[in-house]
């Protein structure tokens, strides 16, 4: 066939040409197998270490008129969107935690008027954020790290405080966290965090890097949403626990770079909840802790940020594998490890976890313990006035609660100072 064959055959196919290349298309349909997209998931994190029930799905439906005041509009849909459908009330039962699913009903619940709580969550702003530090819910101060760098403090202001004191209470409180969690858990303290590591051979101690910057508003409404309550209560839940800083805040020091971990969403360090979200949104991250722990021999616990690892002799030969998948663990949880502030520690060395000397039983530091009792001892000569150099408003009480502290750990010693604090003439 020549070139001008070709080309007639390209351009006027023939009818017994054209049924040849249908019944060939036909035999490769028939032979290829159906494409099935499966779309990429991730469910949403779950703070009590287990996901969010699969027979309960996301019930977002359009509508061209509002469901419930303050629904969001969604832009591709050309509708409102109704997130209050996906409510699970018996598994809010189950926790004992007050049911609503609407921003009118947790206004009701809170007893507020639903646009005083959109201003609580700056409803009206962009972004949900305040336009300045005097429209915040926040008092913000920085605070020097000792090692160097500077943390901020947000401490609600008094309305969203109250707020706040009533979410902790009515509804986390009722939350359990994990057993090997510690700090700010009702009956746990750091005694309880100190004694499985008494008496260990070696201890490790790692530390998370911006514990409470790093946890930001999408783990909040997980937790939220884990427990029962619908996309939008959740979202409104997190949007009154979590922080967006203002445009205005200054830089500490005028270092820029301090400013960083917060600019996102995230759970500020003053406000009531934060601890106890702290505790859920780390979940996973000691249920697997825990685990590997139990597989090496060895204990774990973890008080807020610190986590503390122990074990018999074996465990220092482990420590080289155990390391690097203490890290991994930490990196999948989207947490980051201070390698700075690890520490391997030999029972030949004095061996302290969150400030309590573990060597041989709970007990206060020598050079702590010292320090108190010539602060009394100042008092009971000079007057406590010479000894209050932070000006504190009830210094007897600040020094009666530090001898408590003592007597927690060592009855004895906190004996001896208790008599030289009743010989001060307050």
């Amino acid at each position: 066939m020549g070139l001008f064959g070709f080309l007639r055959r390209l351009f006027f196919p023939s009818k017994q040409s054209s049924e040849a290349l249908r019944s060939q298309s036909a035999r490769l349909k028939r032979r290829r197998k159906p494409v099935r997209l499966v779309p990429l998931r991730r469910d949403a994190e779950c703070a009590l270490g287990r996901g969010l029930d699969k027979s309960r799905k996301s019930q977002s439906i359009q509508s061209p008129e509002t469901p419930y005041r303050f629904a969001r509009f969604g832009i591709e849909s050309g509708g409102f969107l109704d997130l209050s459908r996906d409510l699970d009330e018996e598994r809010l039962q189950h926790f004992g935690l007050p049911i609503f699913s609407t921003p009118d009903e947790l206004a009701d619940w809170l007893e507020m008027p639903v646009g005083k709580v959109a201003w609580l969550v700056h409803r009206f702003t962009h972004a949900h954020r305040p336009d300045n530090a005097q429209e915040a819910h926040y008092h913000h101060h920085w605070m020097r790290k000792r090692r160097g760098g500077y943390r901020l403090i947000e401490s609600p202001k008094k309305i969203l405080k109250a707020v706040q004191s009533r979410i902790l209470h009515e509804i986390l409180d009722h939350i359990s966290a994990h057993p090997s969690a510690h700090g700010f858990v009702a009956g746990r303290s750091i005694v309880t965090n100190a004694r499985p590591h008494v008496g260990q051979h070696v201890l490790l101690k790692c530390d998370l890097e911006n514990f409470y910057p790093s946890l930001r508003f999408a783990r909040v409404v997980a937790i939220f949403r884990s427990v029962g309550y619908s996309r939008e209560a959740a979202i409104w839940l997190a949007r009154l626990t979590t922080s967006a800083l203002p445009g205005n805040i200054p830089f500490p020091g005028g270092d820029p770079s301090a400013i960083l971990p917060y600019l996102r969403r995230h759970l500020p360090q003053g406000a009531p909840t934060s601890p106890a979200l702290a505790n859920l949104s780390a979940y996973s991250l000691d249920v697997r802790l825990s685990g590997m722990a139990r597989a090496f021999g060895a204990a774990y616990t973890r008080y807020a940020d610190d986590l503390t690892f122990s074990g018999p002799e074996p465990f220092v030969g482990s420590l080289r594998t155990f390391i690097p998948l203490v890290r991994k663990i930490i990196r999948s949880e989207r947490f980051r490890a201070n390698t700075a502030k690890r520490k391997v520690i030999r029972a030949n060395q004095r061996q302290m976890v969150a400030g309590v000397v573990v060597n041989e039983r709970t007990n206060v530091s020598r050079c702590d313990y010292d320090r108190l009792k010539a602060i009394l001892h100042n008092c009971m000569r000079h007057g406590p006035a010479s000894q209050n150099r932070d000006k504190r408003e009830d210094f007897a009480s600040h020094l009666r609660g530090r001898i408590a502290h003592v007597a927690q750990l060592n009855s004895e010693r906190g004996s001896k100072l208790l008599g030289i604090y009743q010989q001060v003439n307050w």
